[in-house]
């Protein structure tokens, strides 16, 4: 199977992007702590990657942090469902891993959620540095935690800059 990588240049270091004919396969922030495999059929370009690219270009510049590449992620039934799960978290927002296990409809399996979320191939596109530990502190992340908290201050400064919805008229107070 034919696998493209590109690198692409972040305000964090360089990001390496995977992808197969179906998507995204895995974005690795520089200190990820995982090896990502590579396959003998692995071409180096940066054409698959255009739309990814594009939409990382207005996340980093703080336009939007809104992704809708198709993805290709690989893992178990219990790693994807975290994984959805993950995507539904707002941009500028945290949740703990026992709220995550509680979404998902297994409130005893925090630690499971967060082994499943500490082993999630696509950075920042499914927000697994939105999950932090019960107490508010920031906790392991494998693209490092200072990565974590730079994307998490980010996302917040970009969440605080949105523009609210205007109130219907019906609803709006004199």
């Amino acid at each position: 199977m034919k696998q493209y990588r590109h690198l692409y240049d972040s305000p964090l270091g360089a990001i390496t992007l995977t992808a197969s004919e179906k998507g995204l396969t895995s974005l690795s922030l520089p200190t990820y702590k995982y090896d990502i495999p590579s396959s003998e059929q692995e071409i180096t370009t940066r054409s698959p990657f255009n739309e990814v690219i594009a939409q990382l270009d207005g996340y980093f510049a703080g336009e939007s942090v809104q992704f809708s590449v198709p993805l290709d992620l690989l893992g178990t039934a219990f790693q994807q469902q975290v994984w959805a799960a993950l995507q539904t978290i707002p941009a500028g927002e945290t949740r703990c891993y026992g709220d995550l296990a509680a979404d998902i409809g297994k409130p005893s399996a925090s630690r499971a959620v967060g082994a499943a979320n500490g082993q999630n191939p696509i950075a920042i596109i499914v927000p697994c540095h939105r999950v932090i530990g019960k107490s508010g502190k920031l906790t392991g992340y494998a693209g490092g935690l200072d990565a974590k908290a730079w994307l998490l201050n980010h996302e917040q400064a970009m969440a605080a800059n949105i523009p609210k919805q205007p109130q219907d008229a019906a609803t709006r107070t004199r």
